[in-house]
């Protein structure tokens, strides 16, 4: 940490004096410019007059040029310096920030503020082994490409992406709570909270909707319970999820329970559908 500490302090310096350096370099040269372009004209009306004065605006000339041409290669030094004292900063600072500072993205604001536990000891939730993270981390690497499909893994592993699973994500890898909370509020696969025991797909496609999917979901929803802004009923033994398109649009409206297909339904008949599943043994 000492050293880390230490790089960033330094990439901070440096970064300081390219940026005064060429701020410096701009206020010189933009102070200078009217004065050379005095002296040009000067010499240039002189010339016309004596021509024997001809060397002097050549060698005048030839100072401006050379001033502006060392002033370019410096100030295309001090620009490179800058973007790599930058990226010396940056990689320095993350390396001194605590990672895995608690999940508290978006949806999961509620979540304490405590401390993170440490790794060896990570905070569980009842029932919840997370020792599937660890080798999903070891499968798929701990880099910022491999987020989604970490986030999927997790996903098929525990059916949804618990708040304890992603933070120990962000424990283990270089994947911040932001862009946890990002890939899985921007992906519609992914799902924030426990999924029933059945995944209920009822298809919201152009054939399906014109032929009563609206009406199949309500339905459904009234006939399992399921309370408003919710999609799973009580006893979680059912979610509903409405889906662009299942692939069956001879069969509208369809719907389909853990991949197996009912089609030309009505809502006696998506009620019907469910019967199979709900009598399982739990």
């Amino acid at each position: 940490m000492t050293l880390y500490r230490r790089a960033a302090w330094a990439a901070g310096i440096l970064v300081v004096l390219c940026v005064a350096s060429l701020l410096a370099d701009y206020v010189i040269a933009a102070q200078r410019a009217p004065q050379d372009d005095k002296r040009i004209k000067s010499l240039q009306e002189q010339v016309k007059s004596d021509a024997s004065l001809a060397p002097n605006l050549a060698a005048e000339q030839k100072r401006i040029t050379g001033a502006h041409l060392a002033r370019k290669f410096r100030d295309r030094w001090l620009a490179w310096s800058l973007i790599a004292a930058s990226a010396a900063f940056l990689a320095s600072a993350k390396r001194l920030a605590p990672r895995g500072a608690g999940f508290q993205p978006a949806r999961v604001a509620s979540l304490p503020r405590s401390s993170p536990a440490p790794r060896s000891t990570p905070t569980l939730a009842p029932g919840l082994d997370l020792s599937f993270v660890d080798t999903a981390v070891a499968l798929h690497g701990s880099g910022i490409e491999s987020a989604i499909p970490l986030l999927q893994a997790i996903q098929t592993h525990y059916r949804y992406l618990p708040d304890e699973a992603l933070r120990r994500l962000c424990e283990l890898t270089e994947i911040t709570p932001a862009q946890v909370a990002g890939t899985s509020s921007f992906y519609g696969q992914f799902r924030r909270s426990p999924v029933g025991k059945h995944l209920v797909r009822v298809c919201h496609g152009t054939a399906c909707h014109v032929s009563g999917a609206r009406q199949i979901t309500e339905e459904l929803r009234r006939y399992l319970a399921i309370p408003d802004a919710a999609d799973t009923d009580p006893s979680r033994t059912f979610t509903i999820d409405e889906v662009a398109c299942l692939g069956c649009c001879s069969l509208a409206p369809v719907l389909m329970v853990d991949g197996h297909t009912a089609g030309r339904l009505t809502p006696a008949a998506a009620r019907e559908a469910l019967k199979p599943f709900d009598q399982e043994p739990a």
